[in-house]
């Protein structure tokens, strides 16, 4: 089985509204402003798992500010998962600084089927992942309601690109530390954090934190599907394309052309999603 970990996908009203809609939403402002930055419906996202042979995708959003868009955006992840219940696994997006309001929007998404919430934006978002006044409530939340956290991470080296923010090993560190009895998802490979894993102090910390692929082929040469899992805690890593940015077929096939085992390929590709998931197939394949 085959999941696509970090999918992003938006209600057409606001694909088609995107102009419109970019001064009411930091993040979106950030990551959308030019119009050829890709943006896709559900439908649009099944036809690629097709093309691709992917069997499931976890749809995220972008971290919104504005709360009423991101209620707009919850309900269409929501939804869409409901239309094809084997197909995509939503999570929810909210802003830990909304408080109260935030700890209500999860716990509805949850109840609505919510698998997760993510994608956190800190940067754009505009609060602090090492604020146990902002966090600590949020974490509590995730925990009691049995949620994945999926957020944000990016290298403290390397070229600037829109969105890439300071969410960089040092803050991921000092957050997953705080929070071990989470899940917690660092997309784009944590921004270089499992490199630091050969440290005992951080292999320990990162013992429930996962690491996507997202994006990879616009920050690493193909080689790192051959380097990180020699590197990383077995069981970690996730195959993420960030879809529509990236076809989830390319990162496909640097994975299966990566010098390790097939075992571990296929681990990469889904099982190790399908165990924080807690799918279990069937008979025929099916999750």
């Amino acid at each position: 089985m085959i999941i696509d970990f970090h999918t992003h996908i938006f209600p057409p009203a606001i694909i088609q509204g995107r102009a419109a809609h970019l001064a009411q939403d930091s993040t979106l402002a950030a990551l959308f402003a030019d119009p050829r930055a890709p943006m896709a419906t559900a439908e649009e996202l099944i036809a690629a798992m097709d093309e691709a042979g992917v069997d499931m995708a976890v749809t995220l959003g972008i971290g919104w500010t504005n709360p009423e868009l991101a209620r707009r955006a919850n309900d269409y992840l929501l939804e869409s998962a409901a239309r094809y219940p084997r197909r995509l696994a939503p999570f929810c997006s909210v802003n830990p600084s909304w408080g109260d309001q935030a700890l209500r929007e999860v716990e509805r998404c949850a109840r609505l089927g919510a698998r997760g919430v993510g994608e956190l934006h800190p940067d754009t978002q505009g609060f602090d992942l090492s604020s146990q006044e902002v966090m600590g409530p949020f974490m509590d939340a995730e925990r009691s309601l049995k949620l994945i956290l999926l957020t944000h991470s990016s290298e403290p080296v390397g070229h600037q690109y829109p969105g890439k923010g300071s969410i960089t090993p040092p803050a991921l560190m000092k957050f997953v530390e705080r929070y071990q009895d989470v899940p917690i998802v660092c997309a784009h490979w944590g921004g270089g954090l499992p490199f630091y894993n050969l440290m005992p102090e951080v292999h320990t910390a990162l013992k429930n934190v996962y690491f996507d692929t997202a994006a990879s082929p616009f920050l690493y040469r193909a080689s790192i599907f051959s380097t990180v899992p020699r590197l990383a805690r077995p069981g970690s890593i996730l195959f993420g394309s960030d879809y529509p940015l990236v076809k989830p077929g390319r990162i496909i096939r640097q994975i299966r052309a990566a010098s390790i085992s097939e075992e571990e390929k296929e681990a990469i590709l889904g099982g190790n999603a399908m165990k924080l998931l807690g799918i279990v197939e069937d008979a025929e394949g099916n999750g």
